[in-house]
């Protein structure tokens, strides 16, 4: 758990070290620091920190391309301090262009996380699983990726490039864009969003020994959801699961305000105890370093 003392640390290795096993790295999608304590404390090996979670919770809005790159870094800062475990984290577009993607870079190393995900869509992005996406060119895509290999103080950082040219320029073209990423630098492959269990499966077949793959199970998505065994026979490496703890967080709250509009009071029934929740975000070991430094 990410301590008030927490050191020695080395997450950007062990990402590394995961990415490379034979089963996939389950990766729950995180959108603050709370969550990502939760993921972690369900005992998963990672967070992912997702920009459409990031982008609901601290706005409201939805996952158009409003947020800055300030804003995704300080969240990204924020969930990384409070967990152990590696952080993956989504970085958009890059918020401009090659150089913009050198200085994102940089922030979001000094923020702590293990991985950084860059996609090939025009700023203001949207939401891979959103109609009306458009694309950059795939030359200035690899420009990016090289700028984000050049820019990485640690060589453990890993580089994840993300293509949603599926929904706009179809299978074929989102298969060689991947393939030029991998050759600009790109240390992980995403392709966003094929429609089908045969798209996947082309995906990681002839993706296959590149780099490791991503599969997006986005809760509601475009793309059919797959058996963790289906997907492990396929050869990801990564799954990330990016917004069913948004979603569930929602269905959890709604419930309770519906029950305290109807009945004037909220109720409790399967909620944590105030005391449980004060250990679950490290009370006790608040009260240790008082103790410990003598802070009244």
């Amino acid at each position: 758990m990410g301590d008030l003392l927490g050191g020695g640390r080395a997450p950007r290795a062990r990402l590394r070290e995961l990415l490379a096993a034979p089963a996939p790295l389950l990766a729950p999608g995180a959108y603050d620091a709370l969550s990502a304590r939760l993921v972690e404390q369900a005992g998963f090996d990672a967070v992912y920190m997702t920009g459409f979670g990031t982008t609901a919770s601290l706005i409201g809005r939805p996952d158009v391309g409003l947020l800055s790159g300030a804003e995704m870094v300080d969240n990204a800062r924020r969930i990384a301090a409070a967990v152990d475990v590696p952080v993956i984290a989504d970085a958009d577009t890059g918020y401009g262009n090659a150089l913009n993607v050198v200085r994102t870079v940089q922030l979001y190393e000094q923020a702590g996380v293990a991985g950084v995900q860059l996609e090939d869509q025009v700023m203001p992005k949207k939401c891979g699983h959103m109609s009306g996406k458009a694309l950059i060119g795939v030359d200035e895509m690899a420009g990016k990726m090289h700028a984000a290999a050049a820019a990485r103080r640690d060589p453990d950082l890993v580089l994840i490039a993300r293509t949603d040219a599926v929904a706009v320029h179809g299978l074929d073209d989102a298969i060689s864009r991947a393939r030029t990423y991998a050759e600009a630098g790109a240390d992980v492959l995403f392709v966003e969003a094929p429609t089908s269990e045969a798209d996947i499966e082309r995906v990681a077949t002839e993706l296959a020994g590149l780099a490791p793959l991503v599969f997006n199970w986005a809760e509601g998505g475009r793309t059919p959801p797959l058996s963790l065994e289906r997907m492990t026979e396929l050869g990801f490496s990564l799954v990330i699961y990016p917004i069913g703890t948004l979603l569930a967080a929602t269905a959890a709250m709604r419930s309770l305000l519906a029950t305290l509009r109807r009945d004037g009071v909220p109720s409790l029934e399967g909620l944590p105890s105030f005391g449980e929740f004060t250990d679950l975000i490290g009370l006790p070991e608040v009260q240790e370093l008082e103790q410990r430094f003598g802070t009244a």
